[in-house]
C-alpha cells in the first residue's frame, strides 16, 4: 500500500460541548485514564502502549523548532511535569524560550490533546524525589549520558556503565547536579477526537484572565 492510500476511519466517538468539563485539566485527567483504559472494543492495551508518552516541541531564540517524545511524569499544581538532562539540546532551547508545546496521540481511542504552556524548572528537591522513585539502572543512565553530546561509540556508554555500577554497587546513586525536571504551565487545550469524512471534533479551551473560554474549531 501506498502512503497516498494509507488512512484510517474514525467512528469510535464523538466530543460534544455539553459533555466536556468546564476545566480542561479535569477534562484532560478524564481522557488521560480513558487513554490509559483503552477502548472496551479492543481489550487491554498491549505492554508497549505508552499513554503518557508525549510530543514536546521547542524552540530556539532564532525560531528553530524541535521536537522529540518524552514521558508525562505528573500532573502537580495544575502543571504537566517532565524530567530531562539540564545540558540537553531541548533545555538549551527552554532556557531560550520558555513556550513550549505538548501533544499526546492516543491512536487506539482516536484522540489528541494539543497543549501550550511555558515550562520552567522544578526545584531540586522535587528532581531529587523523582530521581529516588526510579529504578536503579535508570539512575545510572541519567550518569552515564551527557545528553545530546556527541560520543565515540556505544562501547564508551557501555563501559561508563559498568565503572558505575561496581562504583555505586552498595551506594545510593547521587542524583546529577545536571539532571532534574520541568513543569509546563498551560494556556491554551485542544481536544481532537476523530470523526467521520475527517469532520473532526475540535474543542479548544483558551485563557482569558482567569476563565476558560471553550470554543469549537473547524477540523
Amino acid at each position: 500500500m501506498s502512503l497516498d492510500e494509507m488512512r484510517q476511519s474514525y467512528k469510535l466517538g464523538r466530543l460534544e460541548e455539553k459533555d466536556i468539563a468546564a476545566d480542561p485539566l479535569v477534562q484532560f485527567r478524564t481522557w488521560l485514564a480513558e487513554a490509559i483504559q483503552g477502548s472496551p472494543a479492543q481489550g487491554p492495551l498491549p505492554d508497549w502502549v505508552e499513554a503518557n508518552a508525549m510530543t514536546l516541541s521547542t524552540s530556539d531564540g532564532q525560531g528553530r523548532v524541535s521536537s522529540r517524545i518524552v514521558l508525562l511524569k505528573g500532573l502537580e499544581d495544575d502543571q504537566f511535569w517532565f524530567y530531562t538532562n539540564y545540558q540537553s539540546h531541548k533545555a538549551g532551547q527552554i532556557r531560550s524560550n520558555p513556550n513550549v508545546s505538548l501533544c499526546f496521540l492516543w491512536p487506539h481511542v482516536q484522540r489528541q490533546v494539543r497543549i501550550e504552556g511555558t515550562a520552567a524548572q522544578a526545584s531540586r528537591e522535587q528532581s531529587v524525589r523523582y530521581f529516588r522513585s526510579r529504578p536503579r539502572d535508570s539512575q545510572l543512565g541519567a550518569l552515564v549520558s551527557q545528553q545530546s553530546t556527541v560520543v565515540d561509540s556505544r562501547g564508551v556508554l557501555e563501559k561508563r556503565l559498568e565503572e558505575l555500577k561496581n562504583r555505586y554497587a552498595d551506594k545510593e546513586i547521587p542524583c546529577p547536579d545536571d539532571w532534574g525536571g520541568y513543569r509546563v504551565s498551560p494556556s491554551r487545550f485542544e481536544f481532537w477526537q476523530g470523526r467521520d469524512s475527517r469532520l473532526h471534533d475540535r474543542l479548544c479551551y483558551r485563557q482569558q484572565g482567569s476563565q476558560w473560554i471553550v470554543e469549537r474549531l473547524c477540523p
